[in-house]
């Protein structure tokens, strides 16, 4: 090997190793705070849809698609509902879940350990009536309010999809005690079944416009929709409720349904998450909402949802920033695991740099002091056989012993190899050894 290379690569080795105890405690201290900010989010969450054929079941598998680009399996767990996707949540069997607002009791404790990602889009109540019903009962084809469902076999769903529930609070508010109703709860594909067998006077259920039972049940004929004339009254009573209209002919143009504007009471649904639901898969759920639920749709306009609004729980502040500012910089130039590596990490790798950079401010003065070290300490050697030698000036001094001595010391240092940059120190090592070795030559 050329000595040129042999001298280049014996500087690399020393500047390493001079370098390598700062480096490792960089890699430590990234590697620990990697740990604890947990940056990368799981490849699998749980979210906690509803009933099959329903919009929450609808939207499920719109989000499972959207998050497969990230590399996110999104695995969609059926329920009853609202009130069952808030005890998933609490429970931890889901990680995100469909809530409609004020159809499930949401306590103190609940604000604690979930947030909510935003409104995504109104559910009004649906209350769906035959008109032979109305005929028999009151004696017209239709029904004007709540009242006129005294004495009437009404299906309000099941318990987990916080209908019930709703809908009880509504009838408490007319003062219409539920026991004057035949009320059953039974679930939306088998109690629709029994509506349009006659079995069934009235259905009762919450769902977004998207849903099919909706959408076939408002262009059946002999099936009524109950217009709320006080849905501007409901919405100032309680807070997590919203007047909504659907105006005249938006179901179908042609034949002109609905005939007139139907006033509704609506609930908006939000997407909450649990405690220990990583932050960006938060991050992408708010970022996939405002693509899937920001067109213009029969009671929003375009851009109108998802918002920060009627939310019962904190809104997570991952979507706020998702919601407000859209995609973050780095992710619109960025694939998603890198930008959000470098967002979540970059506070504390700038602390970490700041905190290695006067750190090694020490590496130059300790590469010299290695080079100057192999050179040095053999001068103890030296200084050594020099004092042996003065100390005993008056009598017999084994000059050999001590030449012997000095000629193995000259043939270590000989070995030393050492940067050119610091060869006349080892050159002028060389020269004292050759010096004590004339004192002894000349004594003797």
């Amino acid at each position: 090997m050329p000595s040129n290379i042999r001298y280049t690569l014996l500087s690399l080795r020393d500047l390493a190793a001079s370098v390598g105890p700062f480096a490792l405690l960089t890699v430590l201290l990234l590697a620990l705070t990697y740990w604890w900010l947990d940056p990368n989010p799981p490849k699998r969450v749980v979210l906690a849809t509803g009933p099959a054929q329903s919009a929450y079941d609808e939207f499920g598998k719109r989000y499972a698609d959207a998050l497969k680009r990230y590399g996110i399996t999104v695995e969609l767990l059926p329920s009853q509902g609202s009130s069952a996707n808030l005890e998933l949540l609490r429970t931890g069997q889901a990680d995100l879940g469909f809530v409609q607002g004020g159809s499930a009791d949401i306590g103190y404790d609940d604000e604690e350990s979930i947030s909510s990602l935003g409104s995504l889009f109104v559910e009004p109540l649906w209350l769906f009536y035959r008109e032979d019903s109305a005929v028999r009962l009151r004696q017209q084809p239709t029904i004007q309010s709540l009242g006129d469902l005294v004495g009437w076999r009404v299906n309000v769903g099941t318990a987990g999809s916080g209908v019930p529930r709703l809908f009880t609070t509504l009838l408490d508010v007319n003062r219409i005690d539920r026991h004057q109703l035949q009320l059953s709860e039974l679930e939306q594909t088998p109690a629709t079944v029994a509506f349009l067998n006659g079995e069934v006077d009235a259905v009762v259920f919450a769902s977004a416009p998207e849903s099919l039972m909706v959408q076939m049940l408002l262009q059946s004929p002999g099936i009524h929709l109950l217009n709320f004339a006080q849905s501007e009254a409901y919405s100032r009573r309680f807070g997590y409720l919203t007047p909504v209209v659907m105006p005249q002919g938006v179901v179908d143009l042609s034949k002109n349904i609905p005939e007139r504007d139907m006033h509704l009471v609506a609930s908006t649904t939000g997407l909450l998450a649990g405690a220990k639901t990583h932050p960006a898969i938060l991050q992408l759920f708010a970022q996939t909402a405002t693509g899937l639920h920001g067109g213009a749709s029969w009671f929003s306009r375009a851009r109108e949802y998802p918002n920060l609004e009627h939310s019962e729980v904190p809104i997570s502040p991952e979507a706020v920033r998702a919601i407000k500012n859209g995609p973050p910089f780095l992710q619109r130039y960025l694939p998603f695991w890198l930008a959000n590596l470098v967002e979540r990490m970059w506070l504390a790798m700038g602390l970490i740099l700041a905190l290695a950079l006067p750190l090694s401010r020490i590496v130059p003065p300790l590469y010299t002091f290695r080079i100057r070290s192999r050179v040095f300490r053999w001068y103890a050697e030296l200084r050594s056989i020099e004092q042996r030698h003065l100390d005993h000036q008056d009598e017999p001094t084994p000059v050999d012993d001590l030449l012997e001595q000095l000629d193995r010391l000259e043939e270590k240092v000989e070995q030393v190899v050492v940067p050119l940059s610091h060869t006349d120190e080892l050159y002028a090592l060389r020269s004292n050894i050759g010096l004590v070795r004339k004192k002894l030559l000349k004594k003797d």
